[in-house]
């Protein structure tokens, strides 16, 4: 380089996103709806920093206590057959690279990037908030969906206990309830679980996306294996707890080749029902999923998001009501058939998840009981 010449950052190469072990995103480094900079790590051209990349340690967890006012969240879209839900963390460890929650790390001040998976926020007063609005005069109820944005039983579940609470609170004043979880940690509650089953008042969800463990790991990276998740569904059907699945989401390009073998191992193991949602990625999800599709399979990710566009108008995302979950165009009216058909030859047709669960056991017990500490040992959180 001649003297006096300055280096631009444009002229230096871009340093390639590497995976981290045990997560999903590749990255932070993703401009966001709020805010007005970015940062980008680049090469200077002494070749360093892609070495520096390839060997960084795993990225831990960092749990973070979230002040929260109310225990529910109440929505009116068309799309979902529930009208309020109760999310115990903000933020999710399983680090699966679709995820339609990531956006709302976002306004937060995170990134919906691996922040979303590193950075989590838990409720502790989640228990006693959900008593105290049970308790209102004229609450009327309908079932509340448990894990509605984030999974209830991510790993941390498993020290924090917010979830058991919650269920513990559901029980007690005979409230119904629809859970969707990737993990097995589900079946660590299945005393509770059997004991609403019993009065019509549970109902669970395994979300199973592929057979394909090698895949999984890829896109769910801390969530519970195919085979694990498939055992956790006989389980729950041997104790009495009727269990559907959800195919969600249906990448096309990626599993949607896997159909009807995921819906005939879910018959097999006896689920109740099965459902679906098409690929979705609004906001910061499409830069997140695109880097990630590039990363792991860049021979087909431009066949990839060709057919997402197809069954989005043209776009990555479609966001209209009524569509957003199923997309529109031929390739997409051919998963919808292909799900029906299959539907029909498994024998999972029969009910639709949540459906005909009893309201009409909702009591107020007496008194206001004081609910148990989530966190047993406070000294294993990494607190901000």
């Amino acid at each position: 380089m001649p003297d006096g010449t300055l280096l631009q950052a444009s002229d230096t190469a871009a340093s390639p996103p590497v995976a981290r072990k045990g997560r999903g995103a590749l990255t932070n480094a993703l401009s966001t709806r709020f805010e007005r900079t970015t940062a980008e790590a680049f090469d200077d051209g002494w070749g360093t920093l892609a070495a520096e990349l390839a060997d960084l340690p795993p990225l831990p967890t960092t749990l973070i206590r979230d002040s929260a006012r109310s225990a529910m969240a109440w929505n009116d879209s068309p799309d979902v057959g529930f009208d309020r839900s109760i999310n115990p963390y903000r933020g999710c460890e399983h680090g699966c690279i679709y995820c339609y929650a990531r956006p709302s790390h976002a306004y937060l001040g995170y990134s919906p990037g691996l922040d979303f998976e590193t950075r989590l926020l838990f409720k502790p007063e989640l228990p006693a908030l959900l008593e105290k609005e049970l308790r209102k005069p004229g609450y009327v109820p309908r079932p509340v969906a448990l894990g509605a944005n984030t999974d209830p039983y991510q790993p941390v579940e498993r020290t924090l206990k917010i979830t058991r609470a919650v269920l513990e609170v559901l029980e007690r004043f005979g409230h119904p309830v629809t859970i969707v979880t990737k993990s097995a940690g589900v079946l660590r509650d299945l005393d509770i679980l059997q004991r609403m089953a019993a009065r019509n008042l549970v109902h669970v969800c395994l979300s199973v996306t592929t057979l394909d463990h090698a895949l999984a790991r890829r896109m769910e990276p801390r969530a519970a294996a195919p085979s694990r998740r498939l055992a956790a569904l006989a389980e729950l059907r041997r104790a009495g707890v009727p269990a559907g699945v959800l195919m969600a989401p249906i990448i096309p390009g990626l599993n949607d080749a896997e159909i009807e073998k995921v819906l005939e191992a879910c018959a097999a193991h006896g689920a109740t029902g099965a459902g679906y949602v098409l690929l979705r990625l609004p906001h910061e999800i499409r830069q997140l999923f695109e880097q990630w599709l590039h990363a792991h399979f860049p021979d087909r990710a431009a066949r990839v998001l060709a057919l997402v566009r197809e069954t989005r108008g043209g776009a990555l995302y479609d966001s209209r009501f009524r569509i957003r979950q199923t997309g529109t165009g031929v390739y997409a009216g051919m998963i919808a058939q292909r799900f029906r058909v299959a539907l029909r030859r498994f024998g999972l047709d029969r009910a639709e998840r949540g459906q005909g669960l009893d309201c009409t056991q909702f009591r107020v017990p007496d008194g206001l009981r004081q609910a148990r500490p989530s966190v047993e040992n406070s000294a294993q959180l990494a607190l901000l």
